[in-house]
């Protein structure tokens, strides 16, 4: 169950428990805890202001701080740097996620967990696996159906700036390329679901 809570900024339910993934070698995950994140915990997640003493410009993608807050799931997104995505608002700030997933999810209904509207959303990023560097969310390529385990354990979207590469990776690891705009709702909601399923056995 993911809380909801209508028009305030960056209010999220915990739901998952944090797995790094191992990428081109087998797959790995951490103990699951023995109690129920599911469970009506609040967490505050606001987005991080944009601050000019950076030095970067304000649509620019920008390091995960530490204390960062996905505003879906409660977690932290530094913790998982390979799967972390980010999105700039009109005003510079910024929310963190700790999976494509869940950026997906909080950009197909942003009222659900934020006070910002479509019309503020001015750019977001997503990690290019290989090099480790910020793509353009809507640019990407995202292998749906892998064997790589991310944060929310199945639940999870490898993303790549080269397709060609994302191919390669379907190819060794399983899976299907998709762009952003292909990735349907049926897809999310399987995808959430597969989360949910995965911490309900550990």
């Amino acid at each position: 169950m993911i809380l909801s809570v209508r028009r305030l900024v960056g209010l999220g339910a915990i739901f998952a428990i944090a797995s790094l993934a191992a990428w081109w070698w087998p797959d790995g995950h951490s103990e699951a805890s023995e109690t129920d994140p599911l469970a009506d915990v609040c967490i505050v997640a606001p987005p991080t202001p944009y601050d000019p003493a950076w030095g970067i410009g304000m649509r620019d993608p920008r390091p995960v701080p530490a204390d960062a807050r996905c505003p879906v799931c409660g977690m932290y997104p530094s913790r998982f740097p390979d799967w972390a995505a980010q999105t700039i608002f009109g005003d510079g700030a910024t929310q963190f996620f700790d999976s494509p997933v869940n950026l997906i999810v909080f950009l197909r209904n942003l009222p659900r967990y934020s006070g910002y509207t479509a019309e503020d959303v001015v750019v977001s990023y997503v990690n290019d696996i290989p090099s480790g560097q910020w793509t353009r969310a809507d640019q990407a390529h995202y292998v749906h159906g892998s064997s790589a385990l991310g944060p929310m354990r199945e639940g999870n979207l490898p993303t790549f700036a080269d397709r060609a590469v994302a191919e390669r990776f379907a190819a060794d690891r399983g899976g299907v390329v998709l762009t952003m705009g292909e990735i349907t709702d049926a897809i999310l909601d399987a995808l959430v679901h597969d989360a949910h399923q995965q911490h309900r056995h550990h």
